[in-house]
């Protein structure tokens, strides 16, 4: 029968999501903290599906649609420099949960505008959970998961992500055309509260620095892996886990790699002020290559999240309903990359390659690049969907290693604030790239209802960062090494 066969298939994807990410503790961290980033990327999403709508309804215009979300993405960057404050000294747990509170009252009210300026107004609200989600999402993570994995654990988080724009482009595109666009504003309104509910019921506060994180079911505790030894549960909490006993961090021990003396934190980092926090983590050469290729790479996918749906119906001639198509195809390679992304470099680290977490990255905003040129020329949308297929795959693929990049290379006493830093500059080039790809979409051609030039023009220019990101970070990769030797000499007094 077809509903046994899915309800058979539904069953075997559920235990193998399970088995892949380490049991059923494990998965329930990792589906809350992925239902975070969804919720905040639906939204992001479901501006860009609904842009027709939108355009039609309060009488916009590209810069005025690209402004929507730059404003949210600019008052959370404002509001997250506190925020990493306080990831790093409050409960993140009950911190994240009272954002998403905040969000949802946020989308309530811009699902009631009248007006553009109101609409406007509300946004602003909604980087509270974008303001909350880096720092918190960040510091948790670190604590939850052992270095060695956390390229691949952040695959699945980050999986969150992609869900959440086809969520958004999908469900709130539809919705747009059948109801309205205030529909589905209420619909993301109404998980955002249940999400709430969740995080209050399931997600458990970590100890800081690694103690007592969930083993993956049916782990033993290897001698050789930290300071105790012993079985302990086949699934459950690991009381005994250090903050760096991995097989990275051997590697690197065995490699002789010296730390750098002059950025051994000799103080307890708790208590350095956000000023002294910022000035220690820019000083960190791998953390500052690492936010400037986030920024980067950020940037290019909020123009591509605003305006892609937009590009697709003007460049292909496709209807509204037939724009959702190509794009559940491009979000699936979206989801595939950062699903792979981290798994990769996490392999070739195992095998060696100390640096994998800056060269994976690189390589794959190059094959972007590569592959969306192509993609942008034809006119032919069976031609167009296998470029933008592993264009959509490699970009995503680069925020695994990187987040799990940058985790390596601070104390984790300082991982909120450092994150809030790099969230900070993020969000700044979140909130530029909207308005600077409708601007210049504006300025390159004219804004008629089948006409893409102007959008065709953006999108090939802004492939110029991500090359020269790849160049960034493949310089960069040599200082990696040693700077997470540096990371692992400030914590050891500390973290026994």
């Amino acid at each position: 029968m077809p509903g046994g066969l899915v309800r058979a298939a539904v069953a075997w994807a559920a235990r193998w999501v399970i088995g892949a990410v380490g049991g059923p503790a494990r998965f329930r961290i990792i589906a809350v903290l992925a239902g975070v980033l969804a919720l905040d990327a639906a939204d992001k999403g479901t501006v860009g599906a609904v842009a027709p709508e939108l355009k039609e309804s309060l009488g916009i215009s590209n810069t005025e649609l690209g402004s929507l979300t730059a404003v949210s993405s600019a008052s959370a960057a404002l509001a997250v420099i506190p925020v990493g404050v306080l990831a790093d000294r409050v409960r993140r747990v009950r911190l994240l949960a009272a954002s998403i509170v905040l969000w949802v009252l946020a989308m309530l009210a811009g699902g009631l505008a009248d007006s553009y300026q109101w609409l406007l107004l509300s946004r602003l609200a909604l980087g509270a959970v974008s303001a909350t989600a880096g720092p918190t999402l960040s510091s948790l993570i670190g604590d939850f998961f052992p270095p060695g994995e956390r390229a691949r654990v952040y695959g699945f988080i980050l999986s969150g992500e992609m869900l959440g724009v086809g969520f958004g482009l999908l469900v709130g595109g539809n919705l747009a055309n059948l109801l309205s666009w205030r529909a589905a504003f209420f619909v993301l309104a109404v998980f955002g509260m249940l999400l709430t509910i969740v995080i209050a019921r399931k997600l458990p506060e970590p100890a800081r620095g690694g103690q007592g994180r969930p083993r993956p079911a049916g782990q033993r505790l290897d001698s050789g892996q930290g300071p105790g030894s012993g079985e302990g549960p086949a699934a459950g909490w690991d009381e005994t886990a250090p903050s760096r006993g991995d097989a990275v961090h051997f590697a690197l021990r065995g490699r002789g790699i010296e730390p750098d003396f002059a950025l051994i934190l000799r103080r307890d980092p708790a208590r350095m002020s956000m000023w002294e926090a910022a000035l220690y983590v820019l000083r960190i050469r791998t953390n500052v290559v690492l936010i400037i290729a986030s920024a980067v790479g950020y940037f290019f996918f909020a123009g591509l999240r605003s305006f892609g749906v937009l590009f697709l119906d003007r460049q292909y001639g496709l209807a509204a309903a037939a724009v959702t198509g190509p794009a559940l195809l491009v979000g699936l390679g979206a989801l595939a990359g950062v699903l792979s992304g981290g798994r990769v470099a996490d392999h070739l680290i195992r095998r060696g390659r100390l640096d994998a977490r800056m060269t994976v990255p690189a390589v794959a905003y190059l094959t972007t690049a590569v592959f969306f040129v192509p993609a942008l020329l034809t006119t032919s949308t069976a031609t167009a969907l296998p470029f933008f297929l592993v264009a959509a795959g490699c970009l995503a693929a680069a925020n695994p290693p990187l987040d799990a990049a940058r985790l390596d290379v601070v104390h984790f006493r300082l991982w909120g604030r450092a994150e809030s830093i790099r969230t900070f500059l993020r969000m700044g080039a979140e909130a530029v790239a909207p308005v600077t790809f409708g601007f210049l979409a504006d300025l390159l051609g004219p804004d008629g209802p089948r006409s893409a030039q102007g959008l065709q023009y953006t999108f090939l220019i802004m492939l110029g960062p991500l090359v020269a990101n790849a160049v960034i970070l493949l310089h960069g990769r040599h200082s990696y090494p040693r700077d997470v030797a540096t990371a692992t000499a400030s914590e050891r007094p500390r973290v026994r």
